[in-house]
């Protein structure tokens, strides 16, 4: 039978490459001249670590993030914003978690978004991503252009399409 898999992955060297640009950003930029803003990217834990001195410069730094990541074709749902807290001195810290796979929750909600569409196809939850299966290709299809036409609070990808 037809199938393909729908999950949620970052390209880890097209994160690094919007990072690393990021940071060049603003080391250029004229309003962060003399300032001690770091941005550190932590490959195994999928962390963007900022320290920066104050708030305006942690959102433009938050920005320059954004952008760069949507330069580079990354979807910025996948960031997930952590609280600022105080680091030493006058410096504020903040992290940033990349969301990687699918959680239980989100799945549960593709599937029953899947199952209300009312197209003939099974979904069913395999570990952190989705298997559709159906008799026909033109069904796979049709779920795929679904899903890309709703929200779940995190990009998708379509991987896997077998036939």
């Amino acid at each position: 039978m037809p199938s393909f898999d729908i999950v949620s992955k970052v390209d880890a060297q097209t994160l690094d490459n919007a990072i690393n640009n990021a940071k060049k950003e603003i080391l250029n930029r004229f309003d962060f001249n003399g300032s001690k803003s770091t941005i550190d990217l932590d490959k195994k834990t999928n962390v963007v670590t900022i320290v920066t001195e104050d708030d305006m410069r942690l959102k433009a730094i938050e920005g320059s993030i954004i952008s760069r990541m949507m330069k580079q074709n990354l979807d910025p749902k996948s960031l997930d914003f952590g609280d600022e807290h105080q680091a030493s001195g006058n410096m504020i810290r903040k992290e940033i978690t990349i969301k990687e796979g699918l959680d239980k929750e989100a799945a549960k909600k593709v599937v029953a978004k899947i199952k209300a569409s009312g197209l003939k196809v099974q979904a069913s939850i395999m570990d952190d991503q989705v298997r559709v299966t159906a008799k026909k290709i033109d069904d796979l299809q049709a779920v795929i252009s679904f899903c890309r036409g709703e929200d779940f609070g995190q990009p998708l990808q379509y991987i896997n399409m077998r036939n």
